[in-house]
């Protein structure tokens, strides 16, 4: 029975931890732009210098 009179609470604070957190969540814009990432994934990313060839790169010195 004492190990019930320590499970109980923990779960409740537990419990409640988590609601804060999604509530917070919430208020805090989190879930605000679904698609956003959706679209995002599919979004070209800007070419690096490491993605070009080495006999294209203009920033060598001649």
């Amino acid at each position: 029975m004492t190990a019930l009179a320590w499970l109980i609470p923990a779960a409740l604070f537990l419990g409640l931890l988590g609601l804060s957190g999604f509530l917070w969540s919430l208020k805090s814009g989190q879930f605000e732009d679904l698609d956003g990432a959706a679209y995002r994934i599919l979004d070209d990313d800007e070419p690096t210098a490491l993605d070009q060839p080495a006999d294209a790169k203009q920033d060598r010195v001649s």
